[in-house]
């Protein structure tokens, strides 16, 4: 391969530069347009749709800033789609594709059926130069209990196969027709689909500008450039990584609900300035929803690297080039039709973290610790009198868990404390506030605030899960739950302890309270003026506690993230009555306990390659 890691072109570097700017720039105009043109609470203020763009071969060329469970789902669906659905030969100028099927190619296509994926191929003239893309969480789809424990996709909604929606620009309506009569809220999802074609013809029309400005030659050996250097420096970070075998494991529904407990195995393989991300050992698919389609695995592992890589890589095709994933066929992180897939973020959240689990031998200070996983909490209710309009068509209206889904504490890093009250890394979805749900849904909420005591210990802390409770105010109330790390706890790293873990409580604080006895289960019914409260997980802390700053101790007791008796245990640090740092005494603690054993560096679950392990950037 090349060595120099300057862009190789013809162009001058500052082009170069710029136009791959604008093509990123133009990707975030999409999302953008989608999110200020779509009727549902879900994107409009959630923001969960994420936009690409893709040269006429089907090579990432730019994306947005968006959700890292989506983007790298795009690239392949779409090579899917032209290889066995709709040739290149077949598209027209101001074709509209879309589809919501997770069996594309395979398992390469949409994530759930929920997942709405719109492609706008981008013509100059006669002649296809590009797609436009957006992919897009719609609501009103998934079946009639989306969330629910269902057994296979025929209980997930209607599957749409890559089609063209808009036929040389004219809206195919009777097949828009057949797509809305398959939703329990035609309103919405009409307003979100023309709000995902908005946004793709933004995409479309902005890289027709583009060429007009640079010429098409120019744009061409532009991304041509920008490949090639995503591609070299991502294998120039790789080689430095020590040649290996690097694995780990974890537990899913760890507890026994439902189908658990279930086994993912991951092993990273190293092999000069190549990675593959190696999945054999992992259990077989389950009759549930949480199996993981091959597009979603593909996205969690490409997101677990390149999140390690320098942040002024360039993210498109190049840097995807040299990874390789195994994923066996009728596996958990592979699944064959007709295995259901609606809940699949239960493993893509965990892959991630044994991405870093695994690999945190190799690159210490790049990994993270465990976080809080998977967290979905959906309802809905009827009540004609405060919500007269809108919702389904039966008047259901429904309700997320105030924050966004899969809200609690992010795992620490080797030089920071973990993020407090997030949405999990492959989610980065925006949090609903809970004004918004309060006039979207019969509900009131009666608790958004930070867990104490939650965040796993270390030199750097994990950050806190949260505390949400809510107050149900319609009828006929449906509950779905998912969550994980009820039994097995986000770990630490590098001596760091781990977070607390999830519980979910109906009416606490009263005597008809119960905790639920499972992590995920069937939707419940629930009664008017019924409390749920989700108590979320913490994440897991980076490097021995006895090493963190005895004053951000104290400084965490001042703001009531832990207590006094936690310092001490978990830090060493005794505080005085009015809250300061016993120097002397915590000095003779924390003397104390350093000559006990150490704690084990990783977690038990991993078991790291036997070679000489070096530390890069």
């Amino acid at each position: 391969m090349p060595t120099s890691l300057v862009p190789t072109s013809t162009l001058d570097v500052i082009t170069v530069e710029v136009i791959r700017s604008a093509l990123e720039s133009l990707a975030e105009q999409m999302t953008d347009t989608m999110e200020r043109t779509s009727y549902s609470l879900l994107l409009k203020e959630g923001k969960d749709c994420s936009s690409s763009i893709f040269d006429v071969s089907g090579r990432l060329v730019a994306e947005g800033a968006n959700i890292p469970v989506h983007l790298n789902a795009l690239g392949p669906c779409l090579r899917a789609m032209l290889q066995e659905h709709i040739p290149a030969s077949d598209m027209k100028p101001g074709d509209i594709i879309l589809t919501n099927d997770p069996y594309v190619g395979g398992s390469v296509g949409a994530h759930h059926t929920s997942d709405f994926i719109v492609y706008h191929p981008i013509f100059l003239g006669d002649r296809l130069i590009g797609f436009s893309t957006i992919f897009a969480h719609l609501a009103g789809s998934g079946g009639n209990d989306p969330e629910g424990w269902h057994t296979t996709i025929f209980e997930e909604g209607l599957r749409i196969p890559p089609i063209k929606l808009f036929n040389e620009g004219v809206l195919d309506e009777q097949l828009f027709k057949m797509i809305l009569a398959n939703t329990n809220s035609p309103y919405e999802q009409r307003g979100d689909i023309l709000g995902q074609v908005a946004g793709a013809k933004v995409g479309s029309n902005g890289f027709l500008a583009l060429v007009e400005k640079y010429g098409l030659s120019a744009i061409d050996e532009a991304i041509d450039s920008q490949i090639d250097y995503a591609e070299r420096r991502t294998r120039s970070y790789i080689s430095q990584i020590a040649d290996g075998r690097y694995s780990a494991e974890t537990t899913l529904l760890e507890d026994g609900s439902m189908c658990g407990p279930v086994k993912l195995a991951l092993t990273v393989i190293v092999d000069d300035d190549e990675i593959t991300f190696d999945f054999t050992g992992t259990d077989p698919s389950v009759a549930g929803p949480i199996n993981c389609p091959m597009s979603a695995t593909i996205s969690a592992s490409l997101f677990g690297l390149l999140s390690l890589l320098p942040t002024d890589i360039p993210k498109n095709e190049g840097s995807s080039n040299p990874v390789h994933i195994v994923a066996p066929e009728g596996t958990l992180v592979n699944p064959r039709f007709p295995a259901a897939v609606y809940q699949r973020m239960a493993v893509t959240h965990q892959i991630v973290d044994l991405v870093f689990e695994a690999l945190a031998p190799a690159v210490p200070t790049a990994v993270v610790a465990n976080s809080c996983g998977m967290v979905y909490c959906v309802a809905s209710a009827i009540n004609r009198d405060s919500h007269p309009d809108g919702g389904d068509v039966s008047g259901r209206r429904g309700w997320g868990n105030g924050a966004g889904p899969s809200v609690g504490g992010l795992g620490a890093r080797a030089t920071k404390d973990g993020l407090t009250g997030m949405p999990g890394w492959i989610t980065n979805v925006a949090s609903t506030s809970i004004e918004s749900s309060e006039v979207e849904g019969p509900v009131r909420y009666l608790r958004k605030e930070l867990r104490p005591g939650s965040a796993g210990p270390g030199k750097y802390r994990g950050g806190l899960g949260v505390i949400l409770s809510w107050r149900a105010l319609g009828n006929e109330v449906k509950f779905s739950h998912t969550s994980q790390r009820s039994v097995i706890p986000p770990h630490g790293l590098f001596g760091g302890g781990s977070g607390g873990v999830s519980r979910w409580i109906i009416n606490e604080g009263t005597p008809a309270a119960h905790i639920l006895a499972n992590q995920a289960g069937p939707t419940l019914d629930l009664e008017f003026g019924d409390t749920v409260t989700f108590y979320a997980p913490g994440g897991g802390g980076y490097g021995d506690p006895l090493e963190r700053d005895s004053a951000r101790v104290a400084r965490d007791c001042q703001l009531g993230y832990i207590d006094a008796a936690q310092a001490e245990a978990d830090y060493g640090v005794v505080l005085t009555l009015d809250g300061l740092v016993d120097i002397p005494k915590t000095a003779a603690l924390r003397s104390s306990r350093a000559v006990a054993s150490a704690p084990p560096i990783f977690p038990s679950s991993i078991a790291a390659a036997n070679n000489e392990r070096r530390t890069i950037l």
